[in-house]
């Protein structure tokens, strides 16, 4: 059974720092892209950050470079969104994504799982 479940998340003043965490489990996570995002109410589920299956790119928004930093620890299937000078509109539900390229048939698909969310509050 797949699962990633997030914890970290909470209420914090601006200017503050979070950690968020994600632990897998059920599916080979040294092969899985993984990736942070986050969702307001109304709107879409925004990328945040991303790293690759090594651990050796990543990739951010341009919202949150240079205050956020994705990691990931192979060896004990976790990523991790460390967060921080927070800011209000950084107030969503952050959600851990994993993330594989395969073939079927000669076409490319893509494999996704997905935590359940976490929420984040920036606010004094």
């Amino acid at each position: 059974q797949v699962q990633l479940v997030e914890s970290g998340g909470g209420l914090v003043q601006p200017g503050g720092s979070l950690r968020l965490s994600c632990a897998a489990s059920g599916f080979t996570f040294s092969t899985y892209a993984m990736k942070w995002y986050r969702q307001t109410p109304g709107k879409e589920r925004d990328l945040v950050a991303a790293i690759t299956s090594a651990g050796d790119m990543t990739n951010y928004a341009d919202s949150v470079k240079g205050r956020f930093t994705i990691s990931r620890d192979n060896a004990k299937n976790t990523v991790d969104l460390r967060m921080n000078s927070l800011k209000p509109e950084d107030t969503a539900v952050y959600y851990c994504n994993a993330e594989k390229e395969i073939n079927l048939a000669g076409r490319s698909r893509y494999v996704r799982y997905w935590g359940q969310g976490t929420q984040v509050t920036v606010s004094s």
